[in-house]
């Protein structure tokens, strides 16, 4: 008898200050697709998500074989401020773009942070570090053209 052990990807969720200001942000300053609203989830994800009598409402946006869960919820904790990189837990999510200052003027657009601070030139090409509306790390990086 074959045992299978498959383990993918499905999505990485997000929770959000603002739903439809992350849905914009992500889809028309980083180019994600928007795929789907989930709509309001309670009973029985409440439980799932050790939040009883709490709904949520999300939505789906993907670039490349990225999925984001985008999800909204009445009252949000927590702050805003970006968390240091050396903290627990997830840190960034990393773009590659083929105009790096493009990117970063639609990011500030679209009520994103540029940590222009954090800008180098690597063998890599330039990188920089930014935020969502959120303060949720996102790396740009724009590789070197080939000639």
């Amino acid at each position: 008898m074959s045992e299978s052990n498959s383990v993918n990807l499905l999505h990485i969720g997000v929770c959000t200050s603002d739903l439809s200001r992350s849905v914009k942000f992500y889809t028309e300053a980083l180019g994600f697709t928007h795929e789907r609203e989930v709509g309001e989830i309670g009973a029985p994800f409440d439980q799932l998500i050790e939040l009883p009598g709490t709904t949520l409402k999300a939505h789906h946006v993907s670039l490349g074989g990225l999925r984001l869960e985008l999800i909204g919820f009445d009252q949000v904790v927590g702050s805003d401020e970006r968390c240091p990189m050396n903290r627990l837990g997830f840190t960034h999510i990393t773009l590659t773009v083929d105009d790096i200052d493009a990117v970063c003027e639609r990011i500030t657009q679209y009520g994103g942070q540029v940590l222009s601070h954090t800008r180098i030139d690597s063998p890599y090409g330039p990188i920089v570090f930014c935020t969502d509306p959120d303060g949720l790390r996102v790396e740009l990086m724009q590789p070197p053209t080939q000639s």
